[in-house]
């Protein structure tokens, strides 16, 4: 049984709201995981604490950090599990949703200062606050603007998924 742990957020806004995929820790393919054996070695030498492990089974967790690709989970794993080293970036980008703030004419920008790639960016709008827009190239899907987004607008999508705005 996979015990579910609520953000506070998520708590305050009564619960899980839909399932998220599994994230593999960059550099992992699907099939590898049959060699995990759920030591925690990647856990325990993660810096930002991004890696839980669900199932027996490294999983990234962006609710509670983000990944800085630093290697440091590939390094000392002790098994064969990450192919090529550590990737720079996921197959996944970020999606803003429209509970985002300021499509609710709130001012905020909190998810651009955390982006280490720059990959948010707000254009202005007439009367209103600047709205986020996602240069999806840029994005490495890291998860830095995930956690700190106070209503929970921010979320992971697809690459190959055109991400639309409201």
């Amino acid at each position: 049984m996979t015990q579910q742990v609520l953000s506070r957020r998520n708590f305050l806004r009564g619960g899980r709201h839909g399932a998220t995929a599994r994230i593999r820790p960059p550099g992992i393919a699907e099939d590898a995981l049959a060699a995990c054996t759920g030591c925690g070695s990647c856990v325990e030498h993660c810096p930002t604490g991004v890696i839980r492990l669900t199932d027996d089974l490294p999983a990234l967790d962006f609710a509670a950090a983000e990944c800085t690709f630093c290697g440091a989970c590939a390094e000392h794993c002790p098994e064969p599990v990450f192919a090529d080293g550590v990737a720079g970036r996921f197959d996944h980008v970020v999606a803003i949703a429209s509970s985002c703030l300021p499509f609710q004419g709130v001012d905020c920008q909190a998810c651009r200062d955390a982006c280490p790639a720059e990959a948010i960016r707000f254009r202005p709008v007439r009367g209103g606050p600047f709205v986020p827009q996602l240069v999806a190239e840029a994005c490495t899907g890291c998860g830095a603007c995930i956690s700190v987004c106070p209503v929970g607008a921010v979320a992971i999508a697809p690459r190959s998924v055109e991400v639309a705005y409201a």
